[in-house]
């Protein structure tokens, strides 16, 4: 629950090559520029010795912007967030809910879409505000309190987008943000499910972005914007610790999927197993759900990758492109695999490996190239296979529909890949230096090599991943252990017998 347009983002350098990412984190186009100095007086020459003083010169104008939204961004932003609701409910609701045992089908529906109404409730009263405002002392960390209950936001307020004068409305990027706030929540349900209680999975959706999901956000979307580089392009640029950094992070593989997958490894090691996991079959109840839970994934992605460039232009329609390749290569990749080494292709495998793909291609939506997304498609699929069998059977751990195994360890794959793919001979679209663009803010007139090394971006990467890891690995653990005493994790095994649906909500999926 954001970007730069795919490939141009601030590229860190000497002064304001800022780093691009998907759901971007523009910040409110009003404050967006810091105050400048005024420009030296004009010299004047000494008036003759009889005379008066001659008046000082006056300053210099302060540079300006005009800003203006363009309806057939708006218009793109408002579709692509309904298009994001869409991945989550039904979308990413009946991908899980085919995948769980018939018993729990009513409750995984019930959880995810709990988690996301939660989400959204909260995100208007403080997420917004903590994620993309001005934090004070603590901006590199997390945001302040300059939006709490969207005070201040009217139909008139705007936030910047990529380009120079360029923004689009406040209330659309909130409602487009908060999309991303709720599915984040949602994806960690994928490894508690069939055995967490109703009241944990509430808690956890108000307490886990408090922790986890809003600073975040903060630290790898929130920057100053376009503008303020334009106006000021020697100053430094205000901006979260990862988008300082120089991290590429499109729309989400840092902040949504290797976010939510450690997260969801984390509850999967406080809930323990399922009861006769490893001991008796624990097959998916409907995968015809699953693969149309899939299919309206692959949908609503369009809006989650192409959406976070902020605007309908070339950059968006790359995200597009990529979105398609890595996910049908990825999905190819995943059956390859199986038809190798178990003789079998299988549909499940098929519909897990699209979810891999689009996890991968997230981060490099808007930097790689289409050839690139499609190589990207064909790594990530072998990976998670081999994390989601070998490495899971070797640990033990009960990741119930492999949260972990596809979106931390293709987000992974997806965030170290957009340090090489991003690169314009590969095909890249390079990292925008916006101090090198024209008056106009033409973003093709921009250097796209400018501070870029292949090696230098990598490291860069590895410690946006890093930092995320940790990050939620041991916030989680927090939130978790807090909820765990509050009101328990775990049903009682007699529940979890039953199955959830009747226990935890006294309805059925189905009555034949």
């Amino acid at each position: 629950m954001k970007p730069n347009f795919l490939g141009r983002l601030a590229a860190l350098t000497a002064v304001a090559v800022l780093a691009g990412a998907p759901l971007a984190a523009p910040v409110f186009a009003q404050e967006a520029a810091p105050a400048a100095a005024a420009a030296p007086a004009a010299e004047t020459t000494a008036a003759p010795a009889p005379a008066e003083a001659a008046p000082a010169a006056p300053a210099a104008a302060e540079p300006t912007i005009t800003d203006t939204v363009d309806k057939g961004d708006n218009a793109w932003m408002m579709v692509s967030s309904l298009l994001v609701l869409l991945m989550i409910i039904p979308g990413l609701a009946l991908f899980y809910g085919g995948l769980v045992r018939q018993k729990n089908m009513l409750s995984m529906l019930m959880q995810v879409s709990t988690v996301a109404v939660v989400g959204m409730i909260t995100w208007a009263l403080w997420g917004y505000s903590l994620a993309f405002t001005d934090g004070g002392a603590a901006d590199k960390f997390v945001g302040g309190l300059g939006r709490l209950f969207l005070g201040g936001v009217t139909p008139a307020s705007n936030v910047a987008t990529f380009s120079t004068g360029v923004v689009i409305p406040e209330f659309t990027f909130i409602a487009f943000q908060m999309t991303f706030a709720c599915i984040t929540a949602a994806l960690v349900l994928g490894g508690l499910a069939e055995r967490i209680k109703f009241s944990a999975t509430v808690l956890f959706a108000v307490i886990w972005p408090i922790i986890v999901y809003y600073p975040m956000a903060h630290m790898v979307w929130w920057w100053a914007g376009p503008d303020a580089v334009a106006l000021h392009p020697k100053d430094p640029i205000q901006s979260g610790l990862l988008w300082g950094w120089g991290a590429l992070d499109f729309a989400g593989g840092t902040v949504v999927h290797i976010n939510a997958g450690i997260a969801a490894l984390v509850g999967a090691i406080f809930l323990g197993k399922r009861s006769g996991y490893q001991k008796e079959p624990m097959p998916p109840h409907s995968l015809t759900l699953t693969l149309v839970g899939a299919g309206l994934l692959w949908v609503g992605w369009f809006g989650f990758n192409a959406g976070s460039n902020l605007e309908a232009n070339g950059y968006a329609s790359l995200a597009m492109i990529n979105t398609f390749l890595a996910t049908a290569s990825a999905g190819f990749s995943w059956v390859l695999v199986e038809w190798v080494t178990r003789k079998k292709a299988s549909m499940l495998g098929l519909a897990s490996g699209m979810v891999a793909g689009l996890v991968a291609v997230t981060p490099a939506s808007g930097f790689a190239g289409p050839m690139g997304a499609l190589i990207l498609g064909l790594i990530v699929s072998p990976i998670c296979v081999f994390f989601c069998s070998v490495i899971k059977n070797a640990l033990k751990y009960d990741d119930s529909l492999d949260a972990f195994g596809i979106h931390a360890v293709g987000g992974i794959v997806g965030a170290l890949a957009t340090g090489l793919l991003v690169n314009p001979d590969w095909g890249g679209a390079g990292i925008v230096d916006y101090t090198t663009c024209g008056a106009d803010g033409d973003l093709s007139t921009c250097d796209a090599y400018a501070g870029y090394t292949m090696a230098g971006q990598f490291m860069v990467q590895l410690k946006a991943v890093l930092l995320t890891i940790a990050w939620s690995g041991i916030g989680s653990t927090i939130v978790f252990f807090v909820i765990k005493m509050i009101t328990g994790l775990r049903v009682a095994p007699e529940t979890e017998e039953e199955g959830l649906d009747i226990s935890e909500h006294g309805e059925r999926a189905y009555h034949s």
